[in-house]
């Protein structure tokens, strides 16, 4: 099935950002925002420990709350949740409410050992029962106004309880599911398996999102194909290529000159929030993804990666950029 490539003309076609820990911030997020093409994105997880988490300290850790739960272009943010105990989640998700969150979603997707570990992400795949706990006091905790979304892969160590998870969210109450379509022993490596997200599809009632794999226009449309899904999350093929839900949406590819301009105002924004090591490691780790769709960052990523202060990795990038002219 091939999209029309007029933005107006797939306007079913809903294209969110993920939500990765670590990469995803307020910053990266306003940047991708100021490209356009999404329909919303969705914050790095707040992580719920032992005691509910305070509507000040969600202000603070996704300032969007503070301009209307959107991005400084106007892009709604969802408030995304990580957590074990129902309760404290709850609790949490009304305090979200409180300060300023349109969404709210639950994470039962994270891989990350450290997060697992104690007891949370796709951990939490191997216990139905423990899904509806969550999503259901969450759901009754939240003005009935604010919708309630999840994100998951499709098992932990295996798919075996995949549509036990599946129906065990729906009947808790969640309107919305991101699917992604590994496992957390898959990790990022084997092709994410759209199929099982086309049957889920099938047998929810909820609005599915397929998750996974999705970086290019003829991605997208396999995508569709196997799953028909109209609504789409992309992650990392937003880090390699930040024009990607622009394009996606019919506008213009991007060139190396704005993503040139891109890098020299994030870094500026970037000195903002953080020190210049700091800001030095964010550029670096993003170059990582961009090698994926830009040739000549792949050709020169040593030199990025050797640069000891953001004033080298300028010069360096000026180099690149009249290279290209």
């Amino acid at each position: 099935m091939t999209l029309n490539t007029h933005p107006k003309a797939s306007p079913d076609i809903l294209l969110a950002v993920a939500p990765m820990e670590g990469v995803m911030d307020h910053t990266m997020r306003a940047l991708l925002s100021k490209i356009g093409g999404m329909d919303y994105l969705v914050s790095e997880f707040v992580r719920v420990t032992q005691q509910p988490t305070s509507s000040q300290a969600f202000k603070k850790l996704v300032p969007e709350l503070n301009t209307g739960a959107k991005t400084i272009h106007g892009h709604p943010v969802h408030i995304q949740l990580l957590g074990s105990d129902a309760e404290i989640m709850g609790a949490s998700a009304a305090n979200a409410v409180d300060a300023g969150a349109t969404h709210i979603d639950i994470n039962f997707g994270c891989p990350a050992k450290r997060v697992n570990g104690h007891g949370g992400g796709s951990f939490l795949l191997q216990t139905p029962e423990a899904l509806f706990n969550i999503v259901h006091t969450v759901k009754t905790s939240l003005p009935k106004n604010i919708p309630l979304s999840a994100k998951m892969r499709l098992g932990f160590m295996d798919e075996a309880l995949f549509y036990e998870n599946l129906a065990a969210i729906e009947a808790a109450g969640a309107q919305t599911l991101t699917i992604h379509g590994r496992t957390k022993k898959d990790g990022y490596g084997p092709p994410a398996r759209w199929e099982k997200i086309g049957h889920a599809k099938q047998q929810s009632t909820m609005n599915i999102i397929a998750n996974g794999d999705i970086n290019s226009r003829l991605n997208l449309e396999a995508c569709l194909e196997q799953t028909q899904c109209h609504h789409f999350m992309i992650g990392r093929g937003s880090l390699s290529n930040p024009f990607i839900f622009r394009e996606l949406k019919g506008g213009e590819a991007g060139t190396f000159t704005e993503l040139y301009d891109l890098i020299q105002g994030y870094m500026t924004t970037l000195g903002e929030h953080y020190d210049d090591f700091a800001t030095l490691g964010r550029i670096k780790q993003w170059s990582a993804h961009l090698r994926q769709d830009w040739p000549i960052i792949a050709e020169n990523l040593k030199s990025i990666r050797q640069t000891q202060s953001t004033y080298e990795l300028k010069q360096v990038l000026d180099k690149l950029s009249g290279s290209e002219i």
